[in-house]
């Protein structure tokens, strides 16, 4: 629709009108602080770069709703529900941002009626520009996107994440998954360190996969439009149908190597979403659930 092009093209602007407040924090000291797991990092500009984007689109659509990493993170309620919602993720690879490692994302996704319009992913260091409209392709900087094409896993280059869950069962889970897909084989693994900028590599046809349990839906709503537009496929890692809310998520050239990575892999259990967190976290029995909440 004309109306959404209209607010793709307005995201892509304060997308990088924010990338300049990342660029200049970029190589200054940070002050870091720890969310769920001495793994899962946020900063100031974390914070920052996501109030600039949030007031914007509020200012010119006052109607429209808003899920964010650090207003979530703050106690606001996460909820998708049919009206016209900003998916938000202002610094998608924060520990690379606290490292000055090179690969730091601002992640934008608009979805109407629980399903995205739009992706916009801009790679801040890079100067790279990913983003889809639903039935107008995928471009990078201006120029079309087509995944590889490629069905044979043994010929695949995968990417992944080992998240930032600290837990036996989690990281036992990852590793060994790791393992499996390489003794397939595959032709390798690699970790860039943000889920929005893997995805797209799948996009590129640089990578011809990837995989990942653990995320949430901010680091994948908009590459997965970006990958299902440049021609790859985006589904649950068991499978069945792609579910942002799920925070399972496997996006390939093809189906046949996304089939047969969801034969190999497993996921350890994981909240949605869109729960309410005091039933379950990632990894985590129903035993430690109680002793953090203080039961």
């Amino acid at each position: 629709m004309a109306e959404w092009t209209e607010c793709m093209n307005f995201g892509i602007s304060i997308a990088k009108h924010a990338s300049q407040v990342v660029l200049d924090a970029f190589k200054r000291p940070k002050e870091v602080m720890l969310k769920s797991s001495p793994a899962d990092l946020v900063t100031e500009t974390d914070q920052r770069v996501e109030k600039i984007l949030i007031s914007a689109i509020r200012d010119k659509y006052p109607e429209h709703k808003f899920i964010g990493e650090e207003s979530v993170a703050a106690g606001e309620r996460l909820e998708l529900t049919d009206s016209p919602t900003w998916i938000i993720d202002p610094i998608d690879g924060t520990v690379n941002f606290v490292h000055r490692f090179p690969f730091v994302a601002i992640s934008i996704a608009f979805a109407v009626n629980k399903q995205t319009q739009f992706g916009i992913v801009y790679s801040c260091v890079e100067d790279k520009l990913y983003c889809a409209q639903r039935g107008q392709g995928a471009f990078l900087n201006g120029v079309r996107l087509h995944s590889s094409s490629q069905e044979d896993i043994h010929q695949c280059l995968v990417v992944t994440e080992i998240g930032a869950e600290r837990d036996d069962l989690s990281l036992s889970t990852m590793t060994s998954n790791i393992f499996r897909l390489l003794k397939l084989p595959v032709h390798g693994i690699r970790a860039v360190g943000t889920a929005a900028v893997d995805m797209c590599l799948v996009a590129t046809g640089g990578a011809d996969a990837y995989y990942h349990i653990g995320m949430h839906c901010w680091d994948i709503a908009a590459s997965a439009i970006i990958v299902q537009e440049a021609g790859g496929v985006v589904m649950d890692t068991d499978g069945s149908q792609f579910d942002m809310m799920s925070r399972k998520v496997i996006a390939a050239s093809s189906s046949n190597v996304a089939i047969q990575i969801a034969q190999v892999i497993q996921a350890f259990p994981c909240r949605r979403d869109d729960e309410d967190s005091s039933k379950c976290v990632c990894g985590a029995s129903s035993s430690e659930v109680a002793i953090q909440n203080g039961h």
